[in-house]
């Protein structure tokens, strides 16, 4: 064959003329090339597509076995094998079976011919990709190595096109990242890499920088196992920086330690006025977590010392909140479980000097310096007899206290102890007139329990002093208090106050609002255990305290959904299409998988019929460019269903509002791909669907710089819309409360406790991606 002619047909498979004379000069690749295009064109009748033609090229250039050419070539030309992992498998293959005959059916079991990898996959197993390599993407933006996410969606869909996971990869980093800065164009600084013993020696307090989760993240787990924390050992309570040690310190430790065998014990004392918060999550998982790390155990102790706040559902919703994230108590204690002996440590405490009767008013001892208590200095017996008197019932609320004689870190002097409140209590009814505060109650709970470790937020670092002197005063076992950074979250109010006035204003429902961050505000939005367990990991056992942006909450969410959410589509605003041309006489059951990039976990039946529901979004009568769905002389395909439709005619209401389309389908492999899928249903249930924002609009409602009128002024007006009759395909009939899904292409959804028999309500707990315009 001439020179020309053979320029000519390789340029025909796609060749640059340039490549095309390069390869002519390779005698054995020329031929075997020139007789794999004469064989292709044979076979197809036709000219030669560039994809065929690079797979040639391909056949040609790797192929070390001449006799397999023609066998490899059919293959190609009648595109039973068309990505190049197939063609990658093939060479394979028929390199590892030399002289053998080739068995078809192993073949093509073996190179995946006959598996057809969808659109919808690859962006299912690209999506899952990101969501895994999330934080160190946002972290490192466009310098992350794309290689990685494209490897892990080819290693999930082995048959899948490259280009396409490239595509694909390009569009969803696009998406969550925005366009290329100055920055992100900027050479990547090299690192040094850190040796093993200085990577060892990070610890948690890296794990938050600037509101931001880092890169890297220990488990909680080990963030909180062994000396990672640098706390004491049990027992060895004198070791700790600040622990004020007495003539008995010795023996009270080793009588402690014939109680617990050198166990750790923590405990979780939240006070039963109020639902738990974001912010309790962290000390769930901090207390709780730093007990089972080291093979230990904590206690749920309710701080029940305030029956004038205290309400039974407060008590059951802690419990189920707790268990909800995982955790079981060693054992459920109350304060009030130990109001006798409180009661006989403070009449010791008295005693001993250490205590007296007030009777100075609580507006008094307002403000940094109030005046001296006139009694501090009256005599013992006279304090006895008092305080006697107002357990009693002999004072008014107000009218008597016993004060502990003290200076506090923050400078507070003489703390109370014990106030008169005449409110019954939930456990103890009457027995009690006089109650104990926080400042005298908690060391000494932590003391009775053989607490080792008494975590607590920052805030009560200004406590430690009373801590370790109210148990020396007693000459009782005395703990060692450590303390974190609280947890707060931008747009956000947790305090039990403002979430009151919130309900009082009628901003929100009540304290499962799913715009809340309260525990079960999350829950019933369908944020999983999970989820918040692994932020807490993310955010880490800090000193300081941390302001998160909820973005990365909701990061963790889609983390934990994305592998436990079955798949279902649903329509919000419905348009009716109806498919003029359908290809059966009944309605055909399709297959969906309930998890397009793990097809092992099954599928569940959905009916196509001549008569479809559409979103209004996803079709236009006059497009922008751009635009990629449904349009006149732009087809689309119908997720799932093997169908492409094509726009026929547009029905309009007298508003000129449009009410329906008519449509014509074909197979999908029976022309040109479509530019998109959409999703659809047929035969739906109607339901009700609630979409959230924040509530707030303002990252710092509650400070008066940002938000001068208060927290109240700052709503966001579009923070809940409900959407009362979207359409839903029926794989959801059975749903219960809190069960969840992922409405392809809108978000993961939660089933609401509103929801009845023949009524479902569906809570959109985060969107698939995140709103890059969200800071």
């Amino acid at each position: 064959m001439a020179t020309a002619d053979s320029v000519s047909l390789f340029t025909g498979l796609g060749l640059s003329e340039h490549k095309a004379r390069e390869t002519l000069k390779n005698a054995a690749l020329s031929a075997q090339l020139r007789e794999a295009a004469t064989q292709a064109q044979q076979t197809l009748g036709s000219a030669i597509d560039k994809a065929t033609g690079t797979l040639l090229y391909g056949v040609a250039s790797r192929l070390r076995d001449p006799r397999r050419l023609p066998f490899l070539v059919s293959y190609v030309a009648n595109k039973k094998i068309h990505t190049e992992a197939q063609l990658s498998a093939a060479l394979e293959y028929v390199r590892g079976h030399p002289l053998d005959p080739i068995d078809p059916v192993d073949f093509e079991r073996e190179c995946g011919v006959g598996i057809e990898v969808t659109p919808e996959q690859i962006e299912a197993a690209v999506e899952v990709a990101i969501q895994r390599h999330r934080p160190q993407l946002l972290e490192e933006r466009y310098h992350f190595n794309m290689g990685l996410l494209m490897g892990e969606a080819r290693a999930a869909l082995k048959w899948a096109d490259g280009k396409m996971i490239k595509h694909e990869v390009d569009m969803q980093v696009l998406h969550l990242l925005g366009p290329k800065t100055e920055t992100d164009l900027e050479k990547k600084p090299k690192v040094a890499k850190a040796r093993p013993e200085e990577t060892e020696r990070r610890t948690a307090k890296d794990a938050v920088e600037n509101g931001e989760a880092a890169g890297q993240t220990l488990s909680l787990m080990e963030q909180l196992r062994g000396e990672a924390l640098k706390f004491h050992k049990p027992g060895e309570n004198y070791k700790t920086p600040g622990y004020v040690t007495t003539a008995h310190t010795m023996e009270l430790l080793r009588q402690h330690l014939a109680v617990t065998g050198g166990q750790v014990r923590t405990r979780f004392p939240p006070e039963p006025n109020g639902i738990l918060h974001i912010g309790h999550a962290k000390a769930i998982n901090f207390n709780f977590g730093y007990a089972k790390a080291n093979n230990g155990i904590c206690f749920l102790r309710f701080d029940d010392t305030n029956p004038e706040k205290e309400e039974a559902r407060f008590f059951t919703a802690i419990c189920d909140m707790v268990a909800w994230l995982g955790y079981t108590p060693y054992k459920v204690t109350y304060a009030s479980d130990y109001f006798d002996q409180l009661y006989v440590w403070a009449v010791e405490l008295i005693r001993r000097g250490q205590a007296y009767v007030c009777h100075q008013r609580g507006e008094e001892l307002k403000g940094h310096n109030p005046p001296p208590s006139p009694w501090r200095d009256r005599p013992i017996e006279e304090s006895l007899l008092l305080f006697e008197a107002m357990r009693k019932g002999k004072f008014a609320e107000g009218e008597a206290t016993l004060r502990m004689k003290l200076v506090m870190e923050d400078g507070k002097m003489d703390p109370v102890a014990y106030r008169v409140k005449y409110t019954p209590h939930h456990r103890t009814g009457d027995t009690w007139c006089i109650y104990p505060t926080y400042d005298y109650t908690h060391c000494l709970c932590d003391s009775i329990e053989h607490i080792t470790h008494s975590l607590c937020t920052k805030e009560f670092q200004a406590r430690r002093s009373s801590y370790f002197w109210l148990c020396n005063a007693l000459d009782v076992y005395c703990p060692v208090q450590w303390e974190y950074g609280r947890l707060n979250l931008h747009y956000a109010v947790v305090s039990k106050r403002k979430i009151l006035q919130l309900v009082a204003a009628g901003a929100v429902r009540d304290w499962d609002d799913p715009r809340l961050f309260t525990l079960t505000a999350l829950r019933r939005r369908g944020f999983p255990p999970e989820a918040i367990n692994n932020f807490c990991a993310r955010v880490g056992v800090t000193v300081a305290q941390t302001t998160m942006e909820p973005h990365l909450l909701e990061a963790c969410v889609r983390d934990v959904l994305n592998d436990t959410a079955p798949r279902a589509m649903a329509v919000l605003e419905p348009l009716q299409v109806v498919i003029t041309n359908f290809p059966a006489a009944q309605p055909l059951d399709i297959q969906v998988p309930n998890f397009p990039a793990d097809e092992t976990k099954g599928s569940h039946q959905v009916p196509f019929g001549p008569i479809v529901f559409v979103e209004r979004t996803d079709f236009k009568e006059e497009p922008e460019p751009g635009y990629k769905r449904l349009a006149r002389g732009q087809p689309v395909g119908l997720r799932h269903t093997g169908y492409v439709i094509e726009l026929q005619r547009v029905t309009k209401g007298p508003g000129g509002c449009v009410e329906s389309l008519e449509v014509t389908c074909r197979k999908a492999d029976a022309g040109e791909k479509p530019k998109a899928f959409i999703h659809w249903v047929s035969q739906p249930l109607t339901c009700e669907i609630r979409l959230y924002e924040r509530l707030f609009q303002h990252k710092n409602p509650e400070d008066p710089a940002e938000v001068p009128g208060g927290f109240l002024s700052d709503l966001n007006p579009a923070s809940l819309r409900v959407v009362e009759a979207a359409l839903v395909d029926c794989s959801v009939a059975r749903a219960k409360p809190f069960d969840k899904f992922q409405f392809e292409r809108l978000g993961y959804f939660s089933v609401d406790p509103d929801s009845h028999e023949g009524q479902l309500v569906f809570n959109r707990t985060v969107t698939l991606k995140e709103d890059p315009g969200k800071v």
